[in-house]
């Protein structure tokens, strides 16, 4: 028994050399960090690169042999960049609140934990933020796998001139949060609009009869279930350890495989990494044959189209914008090609930003 704890005393002391070791080594990088800092202050370069950090990330989890976990070298990775990024300048990055939304820990995910959070009331006040200044960047839903687009977010795309400059993929589990925890109690139960689309069947399977109540978030119906007893919401796990709320029911959405895409807002776009993705706006005439030109245009090209969705004109009937995404960026040669052409058979293109293309294998 002795020589085992000795052992395990030994081996303890390596582990506190490599802790020493980690903690040198994190330093000396911190240091040199903040001299990068200097150089981009002195050239207006800015602190957050998206592409240097996706370079990072990559290069991380690809040189990993284990046996630590490919997602935990990420997720530790992900926080030393915060971490020296704010040694640089604490980044302002709005997102829908209050704390506890699932805008919220995409936040977190993509920009680690050294950043100033700032929530917001609505989609369009952190479009505002980002336009007024008020932020530096946004962090905004723009579709979930089952429920399907993010109205607000495409309507404000269409009115703003932000960019998007990042995106950000997250798997959703809802769980139903009340303050006893008890079914019985329940009479309403509310949350925000995608949230209750994404449990519906789960809903009229076991509270066919309970009231449904749309909020402005998750987390704003996590707030309301925290000031009636009689009140449930749908929301994540965050919510109910910062609102004091108990699992009535947990993972109830109706598909498991179940993500939400997030666009990361800027006041300008993104630089080349050679794995992008590009989204445009387009305004096409109410003729025969023009859309069908323009992805004629793509498909000649050979750019692969990741999503079209077609949006009302506001005050005009039956005319349509149509949002594309596709891989590639705006700087790619055949990309500035294809949009040129494109420019030829609509009324107008807007290019709403290029950046990293991002995977959900990386969350």
């Amino acid at each position: 028994m002795t020589t085992e704890k000795e052992k395990i005393q030994s081996l303890r002391r390596d582990i506190e050399g490599v802790d020493d070791e980690i903690l040198r080594l994190l330093n000396r990088r911190a240091r040199i960090v903040e001299e990068v800092g200097k150089v981009k202050s002195e050239i207006k370069m800015d602190t957050y690169s998206p592409r240097r950090e996706e370079e990072i990330l990559q290069r991380m989890g690809s040189r990993n042999s284990g046996p630590f976990p490919r997602w935990a070298i990420l997720s530790v990775f992900r926080e030393i960049i915060s971490a020296c990024r704010a040694l640089e300048a604490k980044l302002t990055v709005a997102f829908l609140g209050p704390p506890a939304t699932f805008s919220h820990m995409a936040c977190i995910r993509h920009f680690g934990s050294s950043i100033q959070m700032l929530p917001e009331n609505t989609i369009g006040d952190v479009f505002e933020a980002v336009e007024r200044e008020k932020a530096d960047y946004g962090v905004v839903p723009v579709e979930n796998s089952t429920e399907g687009p993010v109205s607000q977010t495409l309507d404000m795309l269409i009115k703003t001139e932000v960019k998007i400059c990042a995106e950000i993929m997250t798997k959703v589990s809802h769980d139903l949060l009340s303050l006893s925890g008890d079914a019985g109690d329940i009479r309403k139960i509310c949350s925000h609009p995608q949230a209750l689309g994404q449990c519906r069947e789960w809903l009229r399977e076991n509270f066919p009869h309970v009231q449904l109540e749309e909020a402005g978030s998750t987390a704003k119906a996590a707030q309301l279930a925290k000031a009636d007893p009689k009140t449930a919401a749908i929301a994540g796990s965050l919510a109910a350890h910062l609102y004091g709320l108990r699992a009535v029911a947990s993972q109830i959405e109706d598909h498991l495989n179940n993500w939400t895409r997030f666009l990361v807002l800027g006041r300008r776009g993104a630089e080349r990494t050679g794995r992008d993705k590009t989204s445009i706006l387009l305004s096409i005439s109410h003729a025969p044959g023009t859309l069908f030109r323009v992805l004629q245009v793509f498909y000649e090209k050979g750019i692969n189209l990741t999503r079209i969705e077609s949006r009302p004109m506001k005050g005009k009937l039956w005319e349509y914008l149509f949002f594309i995404d596709f891989e590639g960026h705006a700087a790619d040669s055949n990309i500035a090609e294809a949009l040129d052409r494109v420019k030829e058979h609509v009324l107008s293109v807007k290019l709403l930003g290029s950046y990293p293309q991002t995977s959900q294998e990386r969350y």
